[in-house]
C-alpha cells in the first residue's frame, strides 16, 4: 500500500510541562452516565479481544489495548477525512494538512518557551509519522512508556486538533520564498519519478469516472501550489474535531489512569456545532475495457491490470484478498509462475487498499526494457480472466488461508503494528472489521472464492495501464490562460455589419411585403425582400413528387436518393461541392424522402445568385458515385443499428406502426427498424439514378426567400434554372390516413438502459380548419405543450421529479380530419408506472374539473408570443411561406387563428378537450429495461 507520508527532520529538547490549559472548557463533557467511572464522563461502548472502545461526550472515540510485554506506548490519532472529501480545486488538501499539523500550534511552538510538535516527538525518541489516504488521516508515534511522555504526546495531539495555525507563512512565505508547500511539491515530484506509481495512478484515474478514488491523494500540482489558505483552514476546522476522530493508545498503560488523562486533555474540547455531510458520489459500473499508455524516462517496462472491487467491509473483499494471494504470492502464485518463472517478467505484484466505498485492485508486472510487453499482457489476462476454465483448487485456498492467518497472527502479536492495521479497518468503516475479516477468511469456501473471481476479474471491469520507457520525451505543453483583459483593452474590431430594417412580424405586415408568383412550369414562388443584418437571406425550396401508385415499394430508395444529393454532382466531387458552398459562405441542408425533398439555404445578398446556381446543379445533376453510395449505405445502416437498443427510437417507431393504416410496400407504410436495415441493404446505386430521373422536377415545387435580395433578378434566375425542369412522373398528394387505435398497450424491452421513454397517443378526428381547433390547440398548450410550464410538467417534473422531459403535442393536418394527440415522458425504468399514473390522473382531472380562466389567459399570451418569435426567424418564416404555397394559404390564416384564440373562453377550451379525449382510449407505449420496470 502506497502511503503519502511526511519526513520529519527537526530535533530538540522539551520540558515535561503539561500544556493544555488554554483549551476552552466543555461544559457538555460533564454529567454523562458512565460505565467505567462516574466522574469521568466517558462511556464504554464495546470490547473485543482485549481492545476496548470508549466515547467522550464531545464525540471522541478512544480505543485502549494494554500490552505489558513491551516498555513502549503507541498513540495513533485517526481523523476520518481523506482525499475522498476534497472538492474541485482542493485536491491534496487533506495531505497538506497532514504536513501543517507538524508545524507549531497555539501551545506547542507558538507559546513562548514551548516546544514544537516535531521537537516533542524527537525529544521522546519516538518513531512517528503522519499518513493520508482516501478515507482517513492518521498521526502515530511509538515512544518509551512513562507518564511524562504520554502526557506530552496527548497534550500535543489535543492542541493541534483544534489550535493548529494553518498559517500562510508556514505553507508558503512569499518574502522568504520558503514553506511547506515546496516540500509537498517535492514529494509530488518524487512520486512523478516513479513509473509504476504514475502508471497505477493513471489506471485508477481512467477507471473512475466521478469518484475521488480516481484521484491521487497527493493532489494536483497546481492545487498544491495555489491552495487557498481560507479554504484550507475551513477544511481543517470542519474535519479536525473530536467527533470525527478516533484515538488509539496501546502498550504499557493502565486503563483507569489513562481514561482520566484523556478526559482531562481531550474532554475540554467542545463538540462542534457543524454537521459533516456524508459524501454521496457513487461510481457507475464500468461498461467495457479501458487502457492507457504512459511514455516517460525509465529503466523497465510495467504492465498494470486494474479491476473495480467490493468495498472492504463487504464479505467479497475477504475472498478477493485470498484470491490475490493465490495469484501473486511466490513461488506458487499463478501470475508468478506464468510470468516470473517463464522470465517474461521480473516481478509480479498486487496493490489494493482498505476503502469505505467500492474499492480497486491492481495486478502488476515489472518487465525488462527489452521484454515483450504484448506477450506479458496476453499471458497475464489469460491467467486473470480464465479462472472459470482453470478454477481455484482446494490446495491453493488452504495455502492462501494459512499465509493470511500467519500475517494476521504476527500483526496481533505486535501492538504498534496492530494500531496501524486498525487504522485501515477504521477507514473501511469500523476497527472491528479487522477481526471480522479474519473470521471471514477462515470460513471462506472454494465456491465463494470461485464466484468472486468470475464476478470481478473480467474484461468489462478491466483497465490496463502500460508504462513504456523512452529516451525521447515528447509532451505537449498546453499554455496557461493568457491575460484576456490586456488582450482586449485596446481592441476596436472591424467595420460594423450592415444593419437591417425594423421589421414587424405581424401576419398583416408580412403579407403586405410578400410577393407570390408562378414560373412557366408551375413552380410557385413567395418572395419577401427586406433589409437584414449582414445582408443575410434565407431560402426554402420544396419539391413534391410521385403518387401512391408510382411510389409503391420505393420509400427507402427515395429516402437515400435525397440523402445522396449533397455527395457530389456530375461536375464536382463531394469535397469540391462542400468547398464551393463554403467559398460562398452558404449554409445548405437537404432532407426528405420519396414524396419530396426540402432544401434550406442561408447566405448573403451578393452570394445568393451563385448559391442558387449551385443548388440547381445539386438538384438536377447529382453524381450518385458508387463509392459515396457504399460509404453512405454503411453509415445509414449503422445509424439505424445504433438506434435499435434506444428506448426513444423503439417507442417512436412503435407509435408510428401502431397508427399505420397502410399496407406493406406503400410509400407511407412504417417498417420496423430491422426491416428498414434489410431494405437498405438491398438497394443498388442504379436505383437512385432511376428514381431521380423519374421523379425529380420543379413543376410541383415551392420556393420562398426571406431577406436581402433583388427579387426581379431572383425571379429571372429561377425561371432560367427551374422553369423548364419537369418530372416524368406526375405528382398527386397522398391523403392523410391513420388507424383509429384505442386503449392499446405495448411494453418494449431495451435492456441495460437507465432511462425509459413513455408515449401516450390518442387519435382525434380533426383538421386545422375545424371550429374547435383553436380551443383544442390551447387545451394542449395548457396540458403539456408549454415549455416546462403545463399541467403535465408541473405534476411529473416539478412536483414529483420523475422526468427530465415531459410534455404533449397535437398533430393536426390541414386536409383530412385525421389528427393525433400524444404525450411523452422520459424517466427511470422503475418510475414508468408512476409517470403513467400521474399522466392519467392529470388528464382525468382536466376532463373532470377543466382548466381555469387564469390558466387560459396565461396560455393565450404565451402562445401568441411564441408565434411572434417563430415569425421573427427568417429561416422559419421562409419554411412557412413555402409550405403555405402548397396549401394555397397565406398568413391570413395565422391572423384568423390568432383572432379566434384571443376570443376563446375557458368553457370552449374545456368542451374541446372533453369532446376529443377520453382517458380510457389512451394507448400506451413504454420502452425501457423491463427487468427494472417490473421491480
Amino acid at each position: 500500500m502506497k502511503l503519502l507520508s511526511l519526513c520529519l527532520l527537526s530535533a530538540g529538547l522539551i520540558s515535561p510541562s503539561f500544556a493544555c490549559s488554554n483549551l476552552k472548557p466543555n461544559s457538555s463533557a460533564v454529567g454523562i452516565a458512565q460505565t467505567c467511572d462516574k466522574s469521568l464522563g466517558i462511556k464504554k461502548i464495546t470490547s473485543v479481544e482485549g481492545i476496548t472502545e470508549y466515547r467522550l461526550a464531545n464525540g471522541l472515540r478512544v480505543l485502549l489495548f494494554p500490552d505489558a510485554s513491551k516498555p513502549t506506548i503507541t498513540t495513533n490519532l485517526v481523523y476520518m477525512v481523506g482525499s475522498r472529501h476534497e472538492n474541485y480545486g482542493e485536491t491534496g488538501m487533506a495531505h497538506l494538512l497532514e504536513h501543517l499539523l507538524f508545524k507549531p500550534s497555539a501551545n506547542f511552538g507558538r507559546k513562548k518557551g514551548s516546544k514544537t510538535p516535531v521537537e516533542i516527538l524527537n525529544q521522546t525518541g519516538a518513531e512517528f509519522n503522519g499518513t493520508t489516504w482516501y478515507d482517513r488521516t492518521n498521526y502515530y508515534a511509538t515512544f518509551p512508556a512513562n507518564d511524562d511522555n504520554l502526557k506530552q504526546m496527548l497534550a500535543m495531539e489535543a492542541d493541534r486538533m483544534v489550535n493548529a495555525a494553518i498559517d500562510q507563512n508556514d505553507l508558503w512565505n512569499p518574502l522568504t520564498q520558503k514553506g511547506e508547500m515546496t516540500v509537498v511539491r517535492n514529494e509530488f515530484e518524487i512520486g512523478e519519478n516513479d513509473p509504476v506509481g504514475v502508471t497505477t495512478e493513471r489506471i485508477q484515474a481512467l477507471a473512475f469516472d466521478w469518484h475521488n478514488y480516481g484521484k491521487s491523494t497527493i493532489g494536483a500540482r497546481s492545487d498544491i501550489e495555489k491552495v487557498n489558505i481560507p479554504r484550507l483552514r475551513a477544511f481543517y476546522k470542519k474535519y479536525y474535531q473530536p467527533d470525527n476522530a478516533v484515538l488509539m493508545i496501546a502498550g504499557q498503560i493502565q486503563e483507569e489512569k489513562i481514561l482520566r488523562l484523556i478526559q482531562q486533555v481531550f474532554g475540554k474540547i467542545p463538540k462542534p456545532n457543524r454537521v459533516i455531510e456524508p459524501t454521496y458520489t457513487s461510481e457507475p459500473a464500468q461498461d467495457g475495457e479501458r487502457a492507457v499508455t504512459i511514455r516517460r524516462s525509465g529503466g523497465t517496462q510495467y504492465l498494470g491490470v486494474g479491476y473495480h472491487f467490493a468495498p472492504s467491509a463487504h464479505i467479497e473483499s475477504a475472498a478477493l484478498s485470498l484470491l490475490a494471494e493465490i495469484l501473486v504470492s511466490p513461488p506458487s502464485g499463478r501470475l508468478h509462475k506464468a510470468l516470473v518463472e517463464s522470465k517474461l517478467a521480473t516481478e509480479v505484484s498486487f496493490n489494493s487498499v482498505s476503502n469505505l466505498e467500492p474499492s480497486y485492485g491492481i495486478f502488476g508486472a515489472s518487465v525488462a526494457k527489452d521484454g515483450n510487453l504484448e506477450l506479458v499482457q496476453e499471458t497475464m489476462l489469460k491467467v486473470l480472466e480464465n479462472l472459470k476454465s482453470q478454477p481455484i483448487t482446494q490446495e491453493e485456498l488452504e495455502r492462501a488461508k494459512q499465509s493470511v492467518r500467519k500475517n494476521i497472527q504476527l500483526t496481533l502479536a505486535d501492538t504498534s503494528s496492530l494500531t496501524l492495521a486498525l487504522t485501515e479497518s477504521l477507514a473501511a468503516g469500523d476497527w472491528r472489521l479487522f477481526f471480522l475479516e479474519r473470521d471471514r477468511l477462515n470460513q471462506m469456501s472454494l465456491s465463494d472464492l470461485q464466484s468472486v473471481a468470475e464476478k470481478y476479474l473480467k474484461q468489462t471491469n478491466r483497465t490496463i495501464g502500460r508504462f513504456i520507457p523512452t529516451d525521447v520525451i515528447d509532451r505537449t505543453e498546453v499554455p496557461a490562460t493568457p491575460d484576456v483583459q490586456s488582450m482586449v483593452q485596446a481592441y476596436r474590431g472591424q467595420a460594423v455589419l450592415a444593419q437591417g430594417e425594423a421589421f414587424s412580424t405581424t401576419p398583416e405586415n408580412i403579407e403586405s411585403r410578400t410577393q407570390r408568383s408562378v414560373l412557366s412550369n408551375g413552380m410557385k414562388l413567395a418572395l419577401l425582400p427586406k433589409k437584414t443584418k449582414g445582408a443575410m437571406v434565407n431560402v426554402n425550396m420544396q419539391l413534391h413528387m410521385g403518387n401512391e401508385n408510382s411510389l409503391q415499394g420505393l420509400a427507402q430508395v427515395g429516402q437515400i436518393t435525397a440523402a445522396m444529393l449533397m455527395k457530389g454532382t456530375e461536375r464536382l466531387s463531394r469535397q469540391e461541392l462542400k468547398d464551393a458552398f463554403a467559398q460562398l459562405n452558404a449554409d445548405i441542408s437537404i432532407s426528405g424522402g420519396a414524396q419530396g425533398i426540402t432544401a434550406n439555404i442561408t447566405t448573403t445578398r451578393d452570394k445568393l445568385p451563385a448559391t442558387i446556381d449551385l443548388l440547381a446543379e445539386v438538384l438536377q445533376k447529382p453524381n450518385f458515385s458508387a463509392n459515396e453510395f457504399t460509404e453512405f449505405q454503411l453509415a445509414f445502416i449503422n445509424t439505424i443499428e445504433q438506434s435499435i437498443p434506444e428506448p426513444q427510437a423503439q417507442a417512436s417507431n412503435a407509435m408510428a406502426r401502431l397508427i399505420d393504416a397502410r399496407e406493406k410496400g406503400h410509400v407511407m407504410h412504417v417498417d420496423t427498424l430491422q426491416e428498414q436495415i434489410e431494405a437498405v441493404k438491398t438497394i443498388q446505386v442504379d436505383q437512385l439514378r432511376q428514381f431521380h430521373t423519374a421523379f425529380y422536377g420543379s413543376n410541383h415545387a415551392n420556393f420562398a426567400a426571406v431577406g436581402d435580395f433583388d427579387q426581379d433578378a431572383l425571379k429571372r434566375q429561377l425561371e432560367n434554372l427551374f422553369g423548364k425542369w419537369q418530372a416524368k412522373q406526375g405528382y398527386q398528394r397522398i391523403p392523410n390516413l391513420i388507424k383509429q387505435v384505442r386503449g392499446e398497450r405495448l411494453a418494449l424491452n431495451t435492456p441495460d438502459k437507465t432511462s425509459s421513454f413513455l408515449l401516450s397517443i390518442h387519435p382525434i378526428n380533426m383538421n386545422d380548419q375545424a371550429d374547435m381547433y383553436p380551443a383544442f390547440l390551447m387545451a394542449n398548450h395548457m396540458l403539456g405543450g408549454g415549455a416546462l410550464r403545463s399541467r403535465l410538467a408541473d405534476r411529473i417534473r416539478q412536483k414529483e421529479g420523475l422526468s427530465y422531459a415531459v410534455g404533449s403535442f397535437a398533430s393536426v393536418p390541414a386536409h383530412e380530419p385525421v389528427g393525433m394527440w400524444a404525450a411523452y415522458a422520459m424517466s427511470a425504468p422503475q418510475n414508468v408506472g408512476k409517470v403513467e399514473a400521474a399522466l392519467r390522473e392529470e388528464l382525468q382531472l382536466v376532463l373532470k374539473e377543466g382548466f381555469t380562466e387564469a390558466e387560459l389567459s396565461e396560455a393565450k399570451k404565451a402562445w401568441r408570443q411564441s408565434e411572434e418569435v417563430t415569425r421573427s426567424q427568417d429561416s422559419g418564416l421562409a419554411s412557412l411561406l413555402s409550405a403555405y404555397l402548397s396549401l394555397n394559404r397565406t398568413l391570413q390564416f395565422d391572423k384568423a387563428l390568432e383572432t379566434k384564440v384571443a376570443a376563446l373562453n375557458v368553457k370552449q377550451v374545456n368542451q374541446a378537450i372533453r369532446e376529443f379525449i377520453q382517458v380510457e382510449n389512451l394507448s400506451i407505449i413504454a420502452a425501457g429495461d423491463q427487468s427494472k420496470t417490473a421491480q
